[in-house]
């Protein structure tokens, strides 16, 4: 008997914003350009009716927080790996029933050839954040 489980994912894709980040000379003082999709993987519930309210689900909103408004003002991350692990523990810290990120970042402004050169980081809910 096979066991089917079901999952709820929800994604904001290539949202383009301004971040503090980079190691070499000519990108620190400035931000960059980066392009971030981040997917979070959401307790389900039940059953989703006509009518179920938003506090049955995430609203996408808090997912485009984490990678704007979430973001500290004045830090500077040497890596963009950082950039995409404080976007994970946002998402953690928001709300509980959140199981699990996967943060994708593109650096826009080293592509020569419109390359997409960047990083995914993807993380799974451990007990320290409070699941």
């Amino acid at each position: 008997m096979t066991m089917i489980s079901d999952s709820l994912t929800l994604e904001v894709a290539d949202l383009e914003t301004d971040v503090l980040t980079g190691i070499y000379s000519e990108e620190t003082g400035q931000p960059q350009p980066l392009r971030i999709t981040i997917t979070a993987r959401y307790a389900v519930a039940n059953h989703y009716d006509p009518d179920t309210p938003l506090d049955a689900s995430k609203n996408y909103m808090d997912l485009k927080f984490a990678a704007t408004g979430g973001l500290p003002q004045g830090v500077h991350f040497k890596l963009i790996e950082a950039v995409a692990d404080h976007i994970c523990q946002t998402l953690f810290v928001q709300d509980a029933r959140v199981e699990a990120v996967t943060v994708k970042i593109v650096k826009l402004a080293i592509a020569e050839a419109n390359e997409k050169i960047g990083i995914t980081l993807h993380r799974e809910r451990r007990p320290e954040h409070g699941g």
